[in-house]
């Protein structure tokens, strides 16, 4: 099951919206055959993995790092296929909360005669981390959300003066790059756009070619055509308070960028909730907000963060008026969100952590 683990991570940057699986097939305690999931609408890595064994599956053990499908998709059901092979065992690390399958692929197996387990929960936990943006999807219809930063020790994204370039060192800002590969769009807020005017786009090339999204949330459209977020407009999204025919809404329309209206009760706030449940609509199962610290904490106040991760930098940028990676009032320290789980690494010269939101 490690090694299936393994083979599913190749697929992290070109499966989405499908999740990482990976399969090997053990005879005789020998592997005959191994496969991975490579893009959606490809060849499941149960099929892969099947073909590679041939005829030494029959009678061997199928380890699959995700409950296998039993249901009609853009690919026959995984289960006839592994049915077919001749498979006596399969074993299979984490299940799938997707309504057409959960529970159904084991199922299947074991009533048309397969011995079926699973995986103990160190393995699942590994599997459940792998795929988190697939499961939270599935079982909330909405985008997985990951908030991101770079800070000083101290804690600081800015200094007093609106200096940021470079906090982090140039391998931390690749990684932080790599994220943009992974998630299908991007969110930032109107600031960083009037501040920075990045474009947030994709530079390493390792999706290849998936479609990815550019989201900006401007509540009072301040924004012109002419930010360079824009400059590839087909894939760029305002989400804004004000009606979608409003003269500043219509200008942006013709420049062929997309408008969405989603008012808030508080006038010239954007109601999080529905934007998100359009993007779901729209095919977007999960987001990387970026900033900036007003952004940030809108989505953690709001309670819709689900990972966090943090690049700090060995430096000490102080000063009072310097802007912390969330803004905002703040919560009350009994009420404030906790990170779980937490897993850190070093990044060149800085320093990574991530955590589950609690």
């Amino acid at each position: 099951m490690a090694r299936a683990l393994d083979l599913a991570e190749e697929g992290r940057y070109t499966v989405p919206p499908n999740p990482m699986v990976g399969a090997v097939v053990v005879r005789g305690g020998r592997v005959v055959g191994e496969g991975f999931h490579r893009r959606a609408g490809g060849q499941h890595a149960e099929v892969e993995a099947l073909a590679r064994a041939g005829h030494l599956a029959r009678g061997a053990t199928l380890y699959v790092t995700l409950e296998p499908c039993a249901h009609h998709g853009r690919t026959p059901p995984c289960t006839d296929a592994i049915l077919a092979a001749g498979i006596a065992r399969v074993v299979a690390a984490a299940g799938d909360p997707n309504p057409l399958v959960t529970g159904g692929g084991m199922r299947r197996l074991a009533r048309a005669g397969a011995a079926t387990s699973w995986s103990p929960a160190a393995e699942k936990r590994r599997a459940q981390r792998q795929n988190e943006k697939f499961l939270a999807f599935v079982s909330r219809r909405r985008p997985f959300i990951l908030a991101k930063w770079a800070a000083t020790l101290d804690g600081k994204i800015a200094s007093g003066t609106g200096e940021s370039r470079w906090i982090t060192g140039p391998d931390a800002r690749r990684r932080s790059l790599a994220l943009r590969e992974e998630f299908d769009a991007i969110l930032v807020g109107s600031g960083t756009i009037l501040a920075d005017d990045p474009r947030l786009t994709r530079r390493l090339g390792w999706s290849g070619g998936l479609p990815h999204r550019r989201v900006v949330i401007d509540g009072s459209l301040r924004l012109t055509p002419k930010a360079r977020v824009f400059s590839r407009p087909g894939s760029a999204l305002v989400a804004t308070a004000l009606p979608e025919g409003h003269r500043k809404a219509r200008a942006l329309t013709a420049a062929g960028i997309g408008v969405w209206s989603v008012p808030a009760r508080k006038a010239g706030r954007v109601d999080l909730a529905k934007l998100l449940r359009r993007l779901a609509d729209d095919g977007i199962t999960s987001l990387l907000v970026e900033g900036g610290a007003a952004t940030l904490w809108e989505f953690f106040r709001a309670g819709l963060v689900d990972r966090a991760t943090v690049f700090l930098a060995p430096r000490i940028l102080g000063g009072s008026a310097a802007p912390g990676g969330v803004g905002g009032t703040g919560f009350a320290l009994p009420r404030a969100p906790r990170i779980a789980d937490l897993e850190w690494e070093a990044v060149g010269e800085d320093l990574m952590l991530t955590g589950r939101v609690s």
